[in-house]
């Protein structure tokens, strides 16, 4: 496929992925019959519809790409912190990740909402583990960051990801989605009805309302939890490593003072050294001696 070809596809499968998602379907079927005959049309036919999850990443993408920027960025800086080795700088950008795809998944959700989207908390998890994907792997990243997912992405980080088959094209990689401003409400009417299930839809909006502030309540408990058992640990091993020093000193200690026992003990071998060296000459002259007057007395 020429360059000019697959920029046409690109630019029409951005166009067909920011639609709200019952829109798609009909949409791209409309797309591929105008463009019937030409290199792109088989393409656009192919595009696959996406999944609720996918779609409300790639919402997201288009919606508030300020937001994904910001998971796109601590997933680096998280990726140099392992390959650096920085305990400290891991656990807190760790911590950073998990208050970060809470909170963002909680922004998708009321965006979703906004276009007339309610999402469950399944969906709602895929959506995490898509955020979470992208900040664990590059490409992963890239995928989420082209607004052309057509399903949720999952990862463990310990081998590359396979996003080929999460995205509408391959050629997605490295794509970056245009933004897009929520649809503006249409012009008023000017006549006031009433509605008679206005109470019903206010109750609904609450509860609505109060199960997301729940949801975000329970992750933000659980990320407190897990500081506090990462706390703790550190704690306990703090504590460990502080007795096994003050042993370690007390062994110094006894140390120390063997070598200076063994340091007066080494003074006084080395006068007796000095002399039985001394008495050793002597012996060797008086003997020298002795041999010489023997010696004068045979001749």
């Amino acid at each position: 496929m020429s360059d000019s070809t697959t920029d046409e596809l690109l630019r029409i499968a951005d166009e067909l992925y920011g639609l709200p998602l019952a829109d798609f379907t009909p949409s791209r079927d409309a797309r591929a019959k105008a463009l019937k005959g030409t290199p792109v049309a088989a393409r656009v036919k192919a595009l696959r519809k996406p999944s609720t999850a996918a779609w409300v990443a790639n919402l997201l993408v288009r919606r508030d790409a300020e937001q994904v920027d910001q998971v796109l960025a601590v997933g680096a800086a998280l990726r140099g912190a392992q390959a650096a080795m920085s305990a400290d700088e891991l656990r807190a950008l760790t911590r950073q990740r998990r208050q970060l795809t809470a909170a963002v998944t909680t922004g998708a959700r009321r965006i979703a909402r906004e276009e007339g989207t309610r999402v469950t908390q399944a969906v709602a998890d895929q959506v995490e583990a898509t955020l979470t994907a992208a900040m664990v792997d590059e490409r992963c990243g890239q995928a989420l960051r082209s607004g052309m997912l057509v399903a949720a992405l999952t990862t463990t980080g310990l081998e590359p990801a396979e996003v080929e088959g999460a995205v509408a094209v391959p050629e997605a990689l490295g794509f970056v989605a245009a933004a897009r401003e929520a649809e503006p409400p249409g012009r008023p009417d000017l006549h006031v009805v009433p509605d008679p299930e206005a109470d019903a839809k206010a109750v609904a909006a609450a509860e609505t309302a109060l199960t997301e502030a729940q949801e975000a309540y329970a992750a933000a408990e659980a990320a407190h939890g897990d500081a506090t058992a990462t706390v703790e640990t550190l704690e306990a091993r703090g504590l460990q490593l502080q007795a096994e020093i003050a042993e370690l000193r007390g062994r110094i200690d006894d140390l120390e003072a063997s070598a200076e026992e063994t340091d007066d003990e080494l003074a006084e071998a080395e006068e007796a050294r000095s002399e039985a060296t001394a008495d050793l000459d002597a012996a060797a002259r008086a003997r020298d001696a002795a041999r010489a007057a023997l010696a004068r007395l045979q001749r």
